[in-house]
C-alpha cells in the first residue's frame, strides 16, 4: 500500500538543538495515527516538517506523491495547530474562520461561491457549531474554538490532516466530539496524524500510534507502542509502574 506521507531520514537542527534525528515514517490514507511522546521530543517539529513549514536539514518528507508545498498549494494538506492567536476584540466570526479553509479553492478574489458557503455549513454541522455561526470566534470557550479549527480544517475538504494537541485545554464533550469526528474522517478515507499526550484516549482515538524521542522508538497498534518498556524509553518511568498500580 502507497503512503499518503513518507518521512524518510528527517533530520531537524534548532540551532544548537537536534529536535529530530533521522526519522522515518509512513502514514496511510483511512487510518488515524497517534503521535507521542514527552514535550520536547519533536513532535510539533515533525508535524511542521511534513507541512513543509520547517525545511530538514537532510532527509525528505513527501506528501501524495510529491513535495509538501505541491500539497498545499493544492489544499490537501491541513494542518491544525495547538494553539490558535485568536483577538477576542476583532470581530471575525465563527463562520468567517471556517470559511479561512476554502481560500486556496476561491482564487485571488477570495469570493465565496455556493460550493465554498456549502462546505462551510457541513463543517460547522458536523462540529455542532452551526447555532454559533455568526458567533465572535473570540467568544467561544477553549473547547468551541478549538471545534472551530477543526471545522475551517473539514471546510478545506483535505485528504490529509495534522493536528497538534487538538485536545488540549478542552471539554470532554469537545474531545468525544473531534475524537468521533476524526475517526469519521479516517472512514471517509482520509489520513489523520494527531499529536496528544492523552496515552488513555489513545487506543479509542487511533489505528496505530507513534512513540518519538527525536527517534521513532516504537510504531505500530497502541497497546503494543503504550507498553511499559516502550514508555520508560521515551519518559523515563518505572517499568513496573503498571504492576505496581494494580
Amino acid at each position: 500500500m502507497t503512503a499518503s506521507v513518507e518521512v524518510r531520514g528527517v533530520t531537524v537542527n534548532h540551532g544548537d538543538v537536534l529536535a529530530l534525528d533521522d526519522v522515518d515514517l509512513d502514514l496511510h490514507a483511512g487510518r488515524v495515527c497517534g503521535l507521542i511522546g514527552m514535550n520536547g521530543s519533536g513532535k510539533s517539529t515533525l508535524v511542521r516538517t511534513i507541512t513543509g513549514l520547517i525545511r530538514p536539514d537532510s532527509g525528505t518528507v513527501s506528501v501524495d506523491g510529491g513535495p509538501p508545498a505541491r500539497a498545499r498549494s493544492r489544499g490537501s494538506i491541513a494542518y491544525v495547530p495547538q494553539s490558535e492567536d485568536v483577538d477576542r476584540d476583532f470581530p471575525l466570526s465563527v463562520r468567517d474562520v471556517v470559511l479561512t479553509g476554502r481560500y486556496g479553492r476561491m482564487g485571488a478574489t477570495r469570493r465565496a461561491r455556493p460550493a465554498d458557503r456549502a462546505a462551510v455549513d457541513v463543517a460547522l454541522e458536523r462540529t455542532e457549531l452551526t447555532d454559533l455561526a455568526n458567533r465572535p470566534i473570540g467568544q467561544l470557550s477553549g473547547g468551541q474554538r478549538k471545534r472551530a479549527f477543526v471545522a475551517r480544517a473539514i471546510a478545506q475538504q483535505a485528504t490529509i490532516m495534522l493536528l497538534d494537541e487538538p485536545f488540549a485545554g478542552v471539554d470532554k464533550r469537545s474531545e468525544a466530539m473531534i475524537t468521533r469526528l476524526l475517526r469519521q474522517l479516517a472512514a471517509d478515507g482520509a489520513t489523520v496524524l494527531v499529536c496528544t499526550h492523552d496515552l488513555h484516549a489513545l487506543p479509542t482515538l487511533a489505528d496505530e500510534a507513534v512513540l518519538l524521542m527525536r527517534r521513532v522508538l516504537a510504531q505500530g497498534d497502541p497497546a503494543e507502542v503504550l507498553r511499559p518498556e516502550n514508555l520508560a524509553l521515551a519518559f523515563g518511568l518505572d517499568p513496573m509502574w503498571r504492576e505496581e498500580e494494580r
